[in-house]
């Protein structure tokens, strides 16, 4: 008996002193009349991760085990529920994490993790460029037509909210609304647009006074959805508005439709050398529905559109309504 009592001692000593040195804080928490629960921190640090863990599972767990009088699984529970724990904990880190900086070449650029599943972004667009129209697969300027327009000046403008979703690695839907404004500047400034029961009319005015100019403007609202195969790193269409610029090369062609909301014909010209400006709006018999093909190319945050209504800009129901096609191109921003 005196050795043993010796040896605990001994051993008392011992765990004192490497508790000394490690400067480990320890709670004791009575449980009943006999037992108890000690909790050893080492480092302080560790407090914050003692936080997320779920002491109560733990406990359960614990009991179950000494009901069963399995104790010898205890270690494993403690084990497993640490594992559990600290895979929850970076699985939570790497979801909020929004990119990954990549430092080895100092550059500072931002990286986009690995992407999975889709996910759909919105973007405001721009398409500034300009307009024209084609009379059976040809100009009407060649056939000298009042109705020729000139390229600089029939600006064709699109403001347009635009949603793009992820349908495979590289493959995208955009897809979305907009207003845009075909401006037809006629070549000659004396062109009047007028209609009767025929149809529309291209005449010259009569009152001879000094034209600066004259034009049609139609105004529509549009739909469009537009498949494209990006090749660049980024999950969204980079745009001008939104910083985005570390794009790469994409392509997509698809279909747009429009309904026609206003329209009016505009004239400015000198009556004794007093600038004035004429405007009337009327439908003039155009067709209230346009549709068409939409293609783009791009890089960066610019794109180059180019949309060709494949319907007649005109109604067909009038004999005099000239047949045409319009087109627009331009850039996108």
């Amino acid at each position: 008996m005196k050795m043993k009592t010796k040896l605990i001692y001994i051993l008392t000593f011992i765990s004192s002193s490497l508790f000394a040195q490690q400067q480990i804080d320890t709670v004791t928490i009575k449980v009943g009349e006999g037992s108890k629960v000690i909790f050893a921190i080492k480092d302080k640090k560790d407090l914050e991760t003692m936080k997320k863990y779920d002491f109560q599972k733990l406990m359960d767990e614990m009991i179950y085990k000494l009901q069963m009088r399995d104790s010898t699984q205890l270690k494993k529970i403690s084990s497993e529920f640490l594992k559990k724990d600290t895979v929850k904990e970076e699985v939570v880190a790497k979801q909020e994490e929004p990119a990954i900086q990549n430092n080895e070449s100092g550059s500072g650029e931002r990286h986009e993790r690995k992407y999975h599943g889709r996910r759909t972004r919105n973007t405001f667009n721009v398409d500034l460029g300009t307009n024209n129209y084609l009379s059976k697969g040809s100009f009407p300027s060649q056939d000298n037509s009042l109705y020729s327009v000139r390229p600089w000046g029939s600006w064709y403008l699109g403001l347009n909210s635009i949603y793009r979703t992820r349908m495979a690695n590289k493959f995208f839907l955009e897809w979305g609304y907009g207003m845009s404004w075909y401006n037809f500047k006629f070549q000659n400034t004396q062109t009047q647009i007028t209609k009767d029961d025929t149809g529309v009319l291209f005449n010259l005015d009569a009152r001879g006074y000094d034209y600066h100019k004259s034009k049609l403007t139609a105004v529509y609202l549009n739909v469009s959805l537009v498949p494209v195969f990006d090749f660049g790193s980024n999950r969204w269409k980079p745009s001008f508005f939104d910083g985005h610029r570390s794009g790469g090369f994409r392509i997509g062609v698809g279909p747009y439709a429009g309904y026609l909301i206003d329209s009016y014909s505009k004239q400015v010209y000198d009556v004794n050398n007093e600038k004035r400006k004429e405007r009337h709006h009327d439908n003039f018999y155009l067709n209230n529905l346009r549709y068409g093909v939409r293609a783009q190319v791009g890089f960066n945050d610019i794109d180059f559109f180019f949309n060709y209504d494949l319907n007649p800009l005109f109604s067909t129901n009038k004999d005099a309504n000239p047949n045409l096609n319009a087109f627009s191109f331009g850039i996108t921003f």
